[in-house]
């Protein structure tokens, strides 16, 4: 997955960094390019393409906005959770996109010996998570749940033991707790 699996397991250090370093000459030019990368959604309706990009709380899409040094905007159809909002949005200044298929724009403002070469990571790996995988092979997804269990706290590790009891009250011992007047 062109080393997108690597930076979503381990967030210690950023995958590339253009800012300060050991790099080659530089002419210190800097140049904004934006590129569009179209969402599949004729032909994969029903796949959740807005949440596989996105991400517990918008995480993914920050880890690829990360790794690439490079902005990443959803846009057109769909782009907006609430569909009364988009429709009321619809025509307005700045949401002229509403207008379009579902797609993704890239921008990077980078100096311009690395603007290419990000822009086509981040192309590389946003195609990387628009490609609909069967469910049970499925490991990006296994990653984000895994992460949204993490965030929420309900993350339960796969060599721990079950007790019998779900209740968080459970006394190994068989003992009874003290009455406690509240």
């Amino acid at each position: 997955m062109n080393g997108w699996t690597s930076a979503f397991q381990s967030e210690g250090s950023p995958a590339y960094s253009w800012r300060g370093g050991s790099q080659g000459s530089s002419s210190g030019l800097i140049v904004k390019k934006t590129m569009k990368v179209d969402i599949p959604v004729d032909k994969y309706p029903t796949f959740n393409f807005v949440g596989r990009i996105l991400g517990p709380r918008g995480n993914s899409l920050k880890r690829v906005e990360a790794t690439t040094d490079c902005r990443v905007l959803i846009r057109g159809r769909g782009s907006i959770k609430d569909p009364a909002r988009e429709d009321m949005m619809r025509g307005k200044p700045g949401y002229e996109h509403l207008n379009e298929p579902l797609h993704i724009l890239v921008e990077a403002e980078l100096p311009v010996e690395i603007i290419d070469t990000r822009l086509i990571q981040a192309r590389d790996i946003l195609e990387d998570l628009l490609k609909p995988v069967d469910e049970s092979q499925d490991f990006f997804k296994k990653q984000q749940l895994r992460e949204l269990a993490m965030l929420n706290g309900t993350l339960r590790e796969e060599g721990m033991q079950r007790s019998g009891s779900a209740s968080p009250f459970h006394n190994s011992l068989g003992m009874k707790r003290a009455k406690t007047r509240g």
